[in-house]
C-alpha cells in the first residue's frame, strides 16, 4: 500500500506578496490557501497552516522581528532595568548591566545613599590613586 503525496510548494518572496495583493479582498485563510500554505489531513481534511503563512509574509516584506544575535549563540533574558532586595539583605546586579556598562571584575564604586536611591559611582583608578595619598 503506498501512499502518493502531492507535496505543495508555498510561494515565497515576490510571488508571495504579488498573489496576496491580486486576491484583494479574500479572507486570511482564502490567501493563505491559493499561496499554498494548507496540509492534507489523513482523513482528507484540508487545514490551513496561518503561521507559516504570517512568516513568510513577514519575511517576504522584510520586517526583521527578532534581534540579531550577538554571535555568541546564548539567548537568555533581556534586561528589565528592575531588582529586588534578597532574602539576606543584597541587592544584585545582573550581568546584563555591568556588560552593558563595559565593566570588569574588580571595578570598584562608591555608594552614595539618598532619600529614595541608591547612586554608584565608579572609582578610576586615578581616584584611588588621590585617596591614597589623603589617607596617608
Amino acid at each position: 500500500m503506498t501512499k502518493t503525496k502531492k507535496k505543495i510548494d508555498p510561494l515565497t518572496g515576490e510571488t508571495l506578496i504579488k498573489k496576496v495583493k491580486e486576491l484583494g479582498n479574500s479572507s486570511k485563510e482564502e490567501k493563505a490557501r491559493a499561496c499554498g500554505y494548507y496540509t492534507i489531513t489523513k482523513n482528507g481534511v484540508e487545514r490551513v497552516n496561518m503561521m507559516k503563512f504570517l512568516n513568510a509574509l513577514i519575511d517576504a516584506e522584510g520586517i526583521e522581528l527578532d534581534s540579531k544575535s550577538n554571535g555568541n549563540g546564548r539567548g537568555g533574558r533581556s534586561a528589565s532595568y528592575r531588582i529586588s532586595v534578597q532574602s539576606n539583605g543584597n541587592l544584585l546586579i545582573g550581568s546584563a548591566y555591568t556588560k552593558q556598562m563595559g565593566l570588569k571584575s574588580g571595578d570598584e564604586f562608591e555608594i552614595s545613599l539618598g532619600r529614595k536611591h541608591i547612586h554608584l559611582k565608579q572609582l578610576d583608578a586615578d581616584d584611588e590613586v588621590e585617596s591614597e595619598a589623603e589617607a596617608s
